[in-house]
């Protein structure tokens, strides 16, 4: 009992590529902060917000600095110990603000590597499954490790319902399956750590 007290809590950097206010990926999102909160000790999920992140421009990079928004989205990507993409599916491909950031955060000193990952996603026919391809593609380059099982791709518009008009998830079969990715990262990272 005293060992799993003293295990450190794994901190999830939870990144929607949305910024809809009530984009599904963003209630993927909330949904996992949530299962983590009511059946996963040791795993914490914390939304890291890539709004306020300018368009990459090399010109805004001065004497090996970053602007002050990059900076502090690069500090939280550097103190996760994991990353949890909620990816919506655009033209068969990753969102443009989730592009941004994961370039963001290669510039310079790569802050996304060597470490374990997850994606979520939630749209039309396929459910997102695209962007979640091109996204590993992607993650090969930045040293990402993504868990192979389970996937998960919701068709957001086929009934009944699994989101409410907020954005919420409301559908408790997908939540469980939630917990399935969250399992499956926690123990991933748990491994990758060991390796250290």
């Amino acid at each position: 009992m005293e060992a799993a007290a003293a295990r450190p809590v794994i901190r999830v950097a939870a990144i929607c590529g949305s910024l809809r206010k009530a984009s599904y990926n963003g209630g993927l999102l909330r949904a996992a902060a949530e299962v983590c909160e009511e059946s996963i000790p040791g795993l914490r999920v914390e939304h890291v917000d890539i709004s306020g992140l300018p368009l990459l421009n090399t010109d805004l990079e001065t004497d090996g600095g970053f602007p002050p928004a990059v900076e502090a989205f690069r500090d939280k990507i550097r103190q996760a110990d994991c990353f949890l993409f909620g990816s919506p599916e655009y033209n068969y491909s990753i969102a443009t603000p989730l592009k941004n950031a994961l370039d963001w955060a290669s510039r310079g000193k790569n802050c996304w590597a060597d470490k374990p990952a997850a994606i979520v996603s939630s749209g039309g026919g396929f459910g997102g499954g695209r962007s979640q391809y091109h996204l590993r593609q992607v993650g090969v380059f930045l040293d990402l490790h993504f868990i192979n099982k389970p996937e998960l791709f919701i068709k957001a518009f086929e009934q009944p319902p699994k989101f409410d008009s907020n954005g919420n998830l409301i559908d408790v079969e997908i939540r469980e399956r939630i917990k399935q990715v969250l399992l499956s990262l926690q123990a991933f990272t748990l491994r990758l750590q060991k390796k250290d």
